[in-house]
């Protein structure tokens, strides 16, 4: 029973939010500064989950070969290669290195 009240909770609290951003005047909204922050906040985001996914595996800390695909598609994105050859290399790298026996 106490799920529910936490889902219902999450559900309200969830529209709330939406519906408050509703209320944000567009003027605000559209300024250079708001546009800059919420780019930056975005990236941030990204790369946090990005890193959470790449070293914990539930609540432990793991270093195995998500951490050399990270490495890898790093190297491919300093070299400035497109978006999808990143992905490429990072599964290979991955791939690779389970096959070498790193799991």
């Amino acid at each position: 029973m106490i799920t529910w009240i936490y889902v219902i909770a999450a559900g309200v609290v969830s529209y709330l939010t939406k519906f408050v951003g509703y209320l944000v005047p567009a003027k605000l909204l559209k300024s250079k500064r708001m546009t800059r922050i919420a780019g930056t906040l975005t990236i941030g985001l990204l790369a946090s989950l990005t890193v959470l996914n790449t070293v914990s595996n539930g609540q432990q800390l793991v270093l195995d070969s998500r951490i050399g695909s990270l490495v890898a598609a790093f190297i491919a994105l300093l070299l400035r290669a497109p978006f999808l050859v990143v992905v490429v290399v990072g599964a290979l790298a991955a791939a690779l290195l389970r096959l070498a026996g790193l799991p």
